[in-house]
C-alpha cells in the first residue's frame, strides 16, 4: 500500500483536551473519512498535519517526506477549510491572479474552468457571495494549482444538497488516475458514504477505529432486542450498546452472523451516523 499521506502518534497538549497519539494513513486513489463529535479533534488533527501547530511528539509524512525538511511538498497539496481566508474586498478574478503568481502550476484555464462549472461569477467582491459560492471558490482555488492531495475541513458544509452532491463528484474525478488522494473531515456522514474508501473515527482526541467505508456500512449492523435477549448477548461481538426506552440497540461487526445468532431480534444495516452515535453517547468494553 503506497502511502501519500502518513499520520503516527501525533500528540498535542491543551488545557482539558489532549490530542493522543493519532495514527492513520492515507493509500494512494483513495478518500479517507475524518468523522468525529465537535470538539473530538479533528480540526486539530489537520492543523497538525498542516505544521499550523506544533505538536508535542508524533510524525507525518506526505510521500513519505516530513514537510519541514521538503517545503516544495506544500505545492502538491491543496486545502479547503470551513470559512475562506481571501479577503472579503477581492473578486474571484484577482484571487486567482494572486494565487497564479504564489503557485508555480497554477493553471489558470482550470481555474476559469472551474468557475464556470460552479456557476461563480468573476467580477463580484467576495463580500458579496453567499456561504455556499464562497466554499466553491475555495475549492476551485484549491484545485487550479493541480495538487496531488486534498485536505478538506468541512469544505462542503455551507453546499445545498444538490450543489454537495455536484462537489463530490469533483472529488471522485480527482482520485481516479489512482495517484491523488483526499482527506475529508465532515460532519455530513451522507456525503462520506457516498465517496470514502475508509473512515477514521475520533473521539475525545483518540482514534478509535480506522476501517473500509464498505466493512462498516455493509458487515457492520445494529441488533435491537429487549433486555432479556441483551442478557444473553456475547459480550465479545459487542462493539457499543445504548439503552433506549423500550430496548437495547447492539452494535455488531457482523450483521449476518448476528442474524444467525439472535433469531428473535430485530438486525439493521448500520450508517455511519449509526455507528458514530453508539460509540459516543453508548458504552463500550473496556
Amino acid at each position: 500500500m503506497d502511502a501519500l499521506l502518513q499520520v503516527k502518534d501525533l500528540t498535542k497538549t491543551y488545557p482539558g483536551f489532549t490530542l493522543d497519539h493519532v495514527s492513520f494513513t492515507v493509500p494512494k486513489g483513495s478518500i479517507m473519512g475524518l468523522i468525529g463529535e465537535n470538539g473530538a479533534g479533528k480540526s486539530t488533527t489537520i492543523k497538525g498535519i498542516l505544521g499550523l501547530i506544533r505538536p508535542e511528539a508524533g510524525a507525518v509524512t506526505f510521500w513519505g517526506q516530513d514537510l519541514a525538511g521538503a517545503p516544495e511538498l506544500k505545492e502538491d497539496i491543496g486545502v479547503v477549510f470551513d470559512g475562506l481566508s481571501f479577503y472579503e474586498t477581492l473578486t474571484p478574478a484577482r484571487v486567482g491572479s494572486i494565487l497564479g503568481a504564489a503557485y508555480r502550476r497554477w493553471d489558470d484555464a482550470l481555474y476559469k474552468e472551474y468557475m464556470q462549472r460552479f456557476s461563480l461569477p468573476m467580477d463580484k467582491e467576495i463580500k458579496g457571495l453567499s456561504k455556499g459560492m464562497k466554499a466553491k471558490l475555495g475549492i476551485a482555488a484549491a484545485l487550479a494549482h493541480r495538487p496531488r492531495f486534498l485536505i478538506l475541513d468541512e469544505a462542503t458544509s455551507g453546499l445545498d444538497p444538490v450543489m454537495r452532491d455536484d462537489m463530490l463528484d469533483v472529488f471522485l474525478e480527482f482520485v481516479q488516475d489512482e495517484e491523488h488522494g483526499i482527506l475529508m473531515s465532515s460532519h455530513i456522514t451522507t456525503d462520506l458514504e457516498k465517496v470514502a474508501d475508509y473512515i477514521t473515527f475520533i473521539h475525545e482526541g483518540r482514534v478509535l477505529f480506522t476501517r473500509p467505508k464498505d466493512e462498516l456500512r455493509y458487515q457492520w449492523g445494529i441488533v435491537r432486542c429487549g433486555a432479556a435477549a441483551f442478557g444473553r448477548m456475547d459480550p465479545a461481538g459487542m462493539l457499543a450498546w445504548r439503552k433506549e426506552a423500550y430496548q437495547y440497540d447492539v452494535l455488531v461487526p457482523d450483521k449476518e452472523a448476528a442474524r444467525r445468532q439472535y433469531k428473535d431480534a430485530v438486525v439493521d444495516d448500520a450508517t455511519i451516523d449509526d455507528i458514530l452515535l453508539l460509540y459516543v453517547k453508548g458504552e463500550r468494553s473496556k
